[in-house]
């Protein structure tokens, strides 16, 4: 499988440069808590959950391991410093890792952010106030929010841009990879499993700029533009007597009851009932407006204040020196591996090759394995057993097809 880039391939080509790795992370050690440090001072110890170090309940080499948040309803906060910084320049960024929610995640977040900070960065007081270059990853909370955010930072506005258009994540239990390419052209891509789920331009994916035109502050509707299609006839005329029909009658079939004492019960008044004469309040009928315009569109003219910005892409313009995973997951068990920040998409893919596509087929059989196991033994219904077939399928065809 192979990343479908010619425009990235052609821009990278173009600059003779050696590819760099500036952090990669596969957690196949016990060592690994020695690059890595848990938020400590982010929230009370009572509201922190703890990782787990493990391969999960489905893998293919129990050796080979990830992180996994363990605690429901838990803030999760880690951060690694990466072996070199990452710089905004010639060349793109390239952030990809895994993630597998072995939990059937219900509400909870499993992005990952990359910072700046250098020597400056509080490991201890890592959490959602931290300021982030960029934050990349499933989000997923109730049947209708589920998404990968891509969030980019961008100096001139001091803020932080969601991406406007919705990009899709996966949702099963099996191990997926998250891939983000941002591009020195100003482009960008989202890749899920190698293939493209989104791509395009920064300016006209995000609001790093200000609108290209705005509405002619000068301009403004004519008094006497007509917008209104239709008109009351003038040549229809009220019917005579109309106003004189009432809503309700007295119902003609009533009849005043045997037992009915005029001393006693008063003065006796059939009830009262619709009328079925009556047509309710008069309105002329409507007809084309002959002087009707149409509808006013306020005149656009080129904003001022708009300027292409080439620098866009530049999201750690003043160095990355960090990744981290700053979480809230209500039912636990997302595990993470895999991780790689660098300028190469080849070497982003090599990586790839060499973890990822080496291991999902023989998580799958496991995975496969293990569904099996929970089915009833007296599951003889074909559709239930069809059922639980497809909530293991793990076809990745079709993918990105949309955009």
């Amino acid at each position: 499988m192979k990343f479908a880039f010619p425009a990235v391939l052609a821009a990278t080509c173009a600059v003779p440069a050696v590819a760099e790795v500036f952090f990669k992370e596969q957690f196949n050690d016990d060592a690994w808590t020695t690059r890595w440090t848990e938020s400590t001072k982010w929230k009370p110890k009572s509201e922190m959950g703890t990782w787990k170090h493990t391969a999960g309940q489905w893998y293919a080499d129990e050796s080979d391991k990830g992180i996994q948040t363990s605690e429901d309803a838990r803030f999760y906060g880690i951060s690694a410093k990466m072996d070199s910084t990452f710089t905004s320049g010639e060349k793109p960024l390239v952030i990809q890792y895994s993630v597998k929610h072995e939990q059937q995640l219900d509400c909870g977040g499993a992005y990952i952010k990359l910072l700046p900070g250098g020597d400056d960065f509080d490991t201890a007081k890592f959490g959602g106030e931290t300021e982030y270059a960029v934050m990349f990853g499933p989000d997923i909370c109730g049947s209708s929010n589920k998404r990968t955010h891509v969030i980019l930072h961008y100096d001139k506005k001091s803020d932080n841009l969601l991406i406007n258009r919705e990009v899709s994540t996966e949702t099963d239990d099996v191990t997926h990879l998250y891939t983000l390419i941002v591009n020195p052209d100003n482009t960008f891509q989202v890749l899920i499993d190698n293939k493209s789920v989104r791509k395009g331009s920064l300016d006209e994916e995000f609001d790093f700029l200000a609108e290209k035109e705005i509405k002619d502050p000068d301009a403004s509707k004519p008094a006497d533009w007509v917008d209104e299609a239709k008109m009351a006839d003038p040549e229809d005329k009220k019917p005579d007597g109309w106003d004189d029909i009432p809503a309700e009658i007295p119902d003609p079939d009533a009849e005043k009851p045997d037992d009915w004492d005029d001393e006693d019960d008063g003065e006796w008044e059939p009830p009262m009932m619709d009328n079925p004469d009556y047509k309710g309040e008069w309105k002329p009928k409507m007809i084309d407006n002959p002087d009707y315009k149409g509808p006013w569109e306020h005149p656009m003219i080129p904003n001022p204040e708009y300027k292409y910005d080439d620098d866009m892409y530049k999201v750690c313009s003043k160095g990355c020196t960090h990744v981290g995973f700053e979480l809230w997951q209500v039912k636990t068990g997302t595990l993470f591996d895999d991780i790689i920040v660098t300028d190469s998409v080849e070497e982003a893919e090599a990586f790839a090759q060499e973890t990822f596509f080496k291991k999902k087929d023989g998580e799958k059989t496991m995975y496969d394995e293990h569904m099996a196991s929970q089915e009833p033994e007296d599951a003889g219904d074909d559709d239930y057993m069809g059922d639980m077939g497809d909530m293991g399928d793990f076809d990745m065809g079709g993918m990105g097809d949309e955009f």
